[in-house]
């Protein structure tokens, strides 16, 4: 089983890590490259690229600056306990056992607009670069075209021909993969509350479940599609009907 999510805007430097085991990222030459192009904009050209604010491009610039290499634990943070937005308080990856942090090493992989594909103790520096930002990288007019086919391919080299694929990633980041080059279906679940009348999908709940059915995969021997049916935490519960009516795995609450 592979798990596919996103990354956070917020990351947190400070939190006492439960384990002191890291690995290294797949793409740090490549980060480095993007890394090289980021240095060339101040903080004026930020805002403007990232729509951001002053103060976050000014943050951000120094970060830029500040990206060092060779990663090692001193300069550089695991990212599952770094990244610290709705989907992984979801995850609540600090009160993972060491088995179960060994099981998201193999299974769980982050997509990113600056390290492409990270696995949860991949080493990361702070940094703020979504996917959808139109930066241009070489021959890349922006992040989709520079990451397309090395994160698909990345994926393909870890997938057995009949492994579960699961992307819990928002649409900005899953868009990211070439669906069509995939070995193997991806299976996206979606999350609807009740809300006036009717199930809809909002945001801020929506990420916090995709964070919850990562950890209900992490806490399960998960196997088959019909097995993530079984998914109740935070009260959310498979709609067979809803399902039907978008042809999706739908789950709510």
């Amino acid at each position: 089983m592979k798990i596919i999510i996103s990354p956070a805007k917020s990351l947190n430097f400070d939190r006492v890590l439960p384990t002191l085991d890291f690995s290294f990222p797949e793409f740090l030459k490549e980060s480095k490259t993007i890394n090289d192009v980021l240095k060339t904009k101040n903080p004026k050209h930020l805002k403007e690229l990232m729509k951001i604010s002053d103060k976050i491009a000014e943050l951000n610039w120094n970060r830029n600056l500040n990206f060092e290499m060779p990663f090692n634990s001193n300069n550089a943070r695991p990212a599952l306990f770094t990244f610290d937005g709705d989907v992984y308080s979801g995850i609540d990856s600090f009160t993972l056992s060491e088995t179960k942090i060994k099981k998201a090493q193999a299974s769980l992989r982050i997509l990113s607009g600056l390290y492409g594909l990270l696995k949860p103790l991949d080493l990361m520096q702070a940094y703020r670069l979504e996917m959808g930002t139109k930066l241009v990288v070489g021959s890349s007019k922006n992040l989709y075209e520079f990451w397309n086919n090395k994160i698909t391919n990345s994926l393909n080299r870890e997938l057995d021909i009949n492994e579960l694929l699961i992307n819990l990633a928002s649409n900005e980041y899953s868009a990211v993969i070439n669906k069509d080059l995939l070995k193997v279906d991806m299976i996206s679940p979606v999350f609807k509350d009740f809300k006036n009348g009717k199930f809809k999908i909002i945001s801020f709940y929506a990420k916090k479940a995709r964070g919850m059915m990562t950890r209900f995969l992490l806490d399960n021997d998960i196997e088959s599609a019909d097995d993530l049916k079984q998914f109740d935490y935070g009260g959310y519960s498979f709609s067979s009907e809803q399902s039907e009516i978008s042809q999706e795995l739908v789950f709510t609450r």
